[in-house]
């Protein structure tokens, strides 16, 4: 490989780092806002954790679509789930920063990490929609664990993503049990 292109993929590297300093609306179970390579970390070792339960899947490609489903918010951050609707362009400018992100790549890497984007973006095949609903999973898991602020919104949760976390049995009971979690934790905050 030409030193060039090592020096390519480093610099998309270095670019990629600004993904640790995007935050979240969730926080850690210790009550520091979570960024959103923490929530990609989480979402490719959930899938990982529940391979076995994914058969006929390709976990390498699942593990792919994890690492770069929110690679776009390095730029330009992550709009909260409870506010994309005010945000209808989020999917395009995401896309646009991915070109910005990858552009140091060598074409066939940039051309496959863009692919890649599209596929989960899309939910076009089995893996990305499984990406997606554990997208969701892991979302409500981190939001049910955080340290949150007292007026966090717990009933957010019992709708969203219901759509993606249908379309298999695993994601329906794991979905089932993190309601639970949710409706509970909703419960002891409105308590206080």
């Amino acid at each position: 490989m030409k030193d060039s292109t090592l020096a390519g993929r480093l610099n998309f590297l270095r670019e990629a780092e600004r993904l640790k300093n995007v935050l979240r609306s969730g926080f850690t179970s210790s009550g520091r806002p979570e960024s959103t390579a923490e929530h990609s970390w989480r979402l490719a070792l959930m899938a990982l954790v529940f391979a076995d339960q994914l058969p006929g899947l390709d976990i390498a490609r699942v593990l792919k679509l994890c690492v770069v489903h929110d690679l776009g918010e390095a730029i330009h951050g992550d709009i909260p789930a409870i506010h994309q609707h005010a945000h209808p362009g989020k999917s395009a400018q995401e896309r646009e920063d991915l070109h910005i992100l990858t552009r140091d790549l060598d074409p066939s890497l940039r051309a496959e990490i863009i692919a890649l984007w599209d596929e989960y973006e899309a939910a076009a095949t089995p893996e990305a929609q499984a990406v997606k609903a554990f997208d969701k999973l892991e979302t409500i898991l981190q939001h049910n664990q955080g340290d949150n602020p007292p007026d966090f919104d717990y009933a957010f949760n019992l709708g969203y993503g219901r759509k993606h976390t249908a379309t298999a049995p695993l994601f329906a009971t794991l979905r089932e049990m993190l309601d639970a979690e949710t409706s509970q934790r909703g419960r002891s905050t409105s308590s206080q």
